[in-house]
């Protein structure tokens, strides 16, 4: 029996998750992805990339702070959301993410900005005048010893953490991908690959993100981009594309080849519904084309202004099809019947409460908190210990 547009059986009408459940998943992989870049460094000693260490860890802070907005903008009462840390639900995947995101920000990405950044916020706490010295005064936490044993034992700490951080990272995005994957009624979702191919394109992301920022704030800051580190974050966002794309094309030929009860019904809505989100935007678009464009840089001698207009194209193309592949995700997997006799179709608004607006104020809201951060402090080093008044040390 063919599919029937628009037709669907009463308690399957309406769409439980919307363009706020896409948002999240994308949010929190350009937290995850930015902060296995920021390790890079720290723990894989990859010197290449410095230049964007501390800029990775403030972008992960910023985008982390509006994760679970839209989570609570979804909930009809989001001012209940508290008690899921009052009454812990042990057997609820999403009750305990609540603690998985306290673990995260405050043990793990918040602990580590803050013992980087110790000596650099002593020192404004001392050069500093008005609001701004109050603050940093603040942010010292009354720890005031910056001398070389000190500052020995917060880079230990601090390497300890990052590598303590990085299964939180995963930890942290890959659980969406466990709920997902572990909804058996819909097939769409049910795959043991979910959450692994969630933690990829969640690194995918994330680098690009960061690669993108980088090179933006330094043309704006009128400095110089250091090609180095630009060519390694390209270098490193390529190969782990290509194991993303390969483990989705896993995931794709394994359906194809099970064939089970529910493949028509996918691969109708592949060819109809999704064609343009997932077909075109997503694989093409936001997959190939970034792949190929990379692997150019790869094997080519390009020249300096090429590749960067190289990385710009790919970066945002890349985002672009995560964002797709987010999308077609959530909403797609919502669109067909669980009897697969019949489709549906997803309305957003634009002034709503889960509508197009507010999607794009939860996109733009963590670029301000970023502005922010990077105005308290600075992540290049003419703007931290490059510039500050050399401190004298503690006895």
């Amino acid at each position: 029996m063919s599919g029937v547009e628009g037709f669907m059986y009463p308690n399957e009408i309406e769409l439980q998750w919307s363009v706020l459940i896409v948002l999240y998943p994308f949010l929190t992989g350009l937290v995850a992805g930015a902060f296995i870049l920021a390790s890079l460094e720290r723990v894989f000693q990859v010197q290449a990339v410095k230049p964007t260490y501390r800029l990775a860890l403030l972008t992960a802070l910023a985008f982390l702070l509006v994760a679970p907005l839209p989570l609570q903008l979804h909930l009809g009462h989001p001012e209940r959301s508290y008690e899921m840390y009052l009454t812990p639900h042990k057997t609820s995947a999403m009750a305990m993410f609540g603690f998985v995101y306290l673990w995260y920000l405050m043990a793990v990405l918040v602990l580590e900005i803050w013992l980087d950044y110790r000596r650099d916020i002593v020192v404004l706490s001392e050069s500093t005048r008005g609001w701004k010295r109050l603050i940093y005064r603040l942010m010292t936490l009354g720890s005031t010893n910056i001398s070389k044993g000190a500052l020995a034992v917060d880079e230990r700490v601090g390497w300890i953490i990052t590598l303590i951080g990085i299964p939180s990272a995963f930890l942290l995005h890959g659980y969406v991908g466990f709920i997902f994957g572990s909804i058996k009624a819909n097939p769409w979702w049910s795959s043991p690959l979910m959450p692994v191919v969630f933690i990829f394109s969640a690194m995918v992301s994330g680098i690009a993100t960061v690669m993108l920022l980088y090179m933006l704030m330094t043309w704006a800051r009128g400095k110089t981009i250091d090609m180095r580190c630009v060519d390694t974050i390209a270098r490193y966002l390529f190969y782990i594309f290509i194991i993303d794309f390969s483990l989705e094309m896993l995931d794709l030929i394994h359906r194809i080849y099970e064939a089970d009860e529910s493949f028509r019904s996918l691969d109708f809505m592949v060819h109809t519904k999704l064609y343009m989100s997932h077909i075109v935007v997503q694989i093409v678009l936001g997959t190939v084309t970034p792949i190929a464009l990379l692997g150019l840089t790869q094997v080519l001698k390009l020249g300096e202004m090429t590749r960067k207009r190289i990385y710009g194209l790919a970066g945002c193309l890349t985002l672009i099809g995560i964002f797709a592949m987010r999308w077609n995700v959530v909403i797609g997997g919502q669109l067909f019947s669980k009897s697969f006799l019949g489709y549906t179709t997803y309305k957003m608004g634009l002034v709503t409460r889960e509508g197009l607006l507010v999607a794009i104020v939860l996109t733009v809201l963590p670029l301000v908190i970023l502005w922010v951060l990077v105005k308290l402090l600075p992540p290049w080093p003419e703007g931290t210990s490059g510039s500050l008044p050399e401190a004298t040390p503690a006895d």
